[in-house]
């Protein structure tokens, strides 16, 4: 059961860049503890940057990546205090919304938003967002697919440049779970074990995004970000009710 949710995962991810984060987790969540199910995720997320980056650097907007990256940095502190403080479900009733509503305004009018070159003003905030959103709740993806769409990025460039910003992201997220004793030697065993699944997934997945028409694909990554917003929506309305 776990190959199966990490293949599934690890193809969503390669053919699309991001979108793993809530499928994986919860469900892993039901066959082993969390303290081991996040941790194995975010090892999986980084061999899947890696090979992603060292596949297809070519398509890498290193200059957009290192944007992201630099002002995530910011925003991972106050991602951390609304984690220890913030009411969690009720922030992310507001962002399942804005991500929901934002997703349908694109794919309505695919056509309004467009940037024509990189944009420091944006690549900051939507860096920063992603900083403050993987600091509180692990889900720096909204706001990193936000910007690839206005810049209207091809699937390859799309992928890879996403893939670019996840591996230090990752790599980040992996020394706080080592320097807080969750990377243990169950976490190592499971990932070993799982890696005749996931590398498979992350040849197939290549293969399924550089086939993707790139109008086609646009509208599968808005359509990814509304799961997303709706998948927000429903896990904070379950936990009010």
């Amino acid at each position: 059961m776990i190959l199966a949710i990490l293949f599934a995962a690890t193809l969503i991810r390669s053919a699309f860049g991001f979108g793993e984060a809530l499928f994986a987790v919860p469900l892993l969540a039901f066959c082993i503890p969390v303290r081991v199910a996040a941790p194995l995720a975010v090892l999986v997320s980084i061999t899947i940057a890696a090979v992603v980056v060292v596949q297809d650097w070519r398509h890498i907007h290193l200059r957009s990546a290192g944007w992201l990256v630099l002002s995530t940095l910011f925003g991972l502190p106050l991602g951390l205090l609304l984690l220890r403080c913030g009411p969690e479900h009720l922030i992310k009733l507001a962002l399942g919304a804005l991500i929901l509503l934002f997703a349908l305004f694109c794919l309505v009018g695919s056509g309004r938003l467009h940037l024509q070159r990189d944009s420091r003003f944006w690549l900051m905030a939507c860096g920063f967002c992603a900083g403050v959103l993987g600091g509180a709740y692990g889900i720096n993806g909204p706001p990193l697919v936000i910007y690839g769409g206005l810049r209207r990025w091809s699937a390859q460039q799309f992928r890879a440049t996403l893939q670019a910003y996840f591996l230090p992201a990752s790599l980040l997220g992996m020394c706080g779970y080592l320097s807080a004793g969750l990377w243990t030697r169950t976490v190592t065993h499971d990932y070993l074990l799982c890696l005749p699944a996931v590398l498979p997934a992350i040849l197939m997945g290549r293969a399924i995004n550089h086939r993707l028409p790139p109008r086609a694909f646009s509208r599968y990554v808005y359509v990814g970000l509304a799961a997303v917003g709706l998948a927000l929506l429903l896990q904070s309305l379950m936990h009010l009710y």
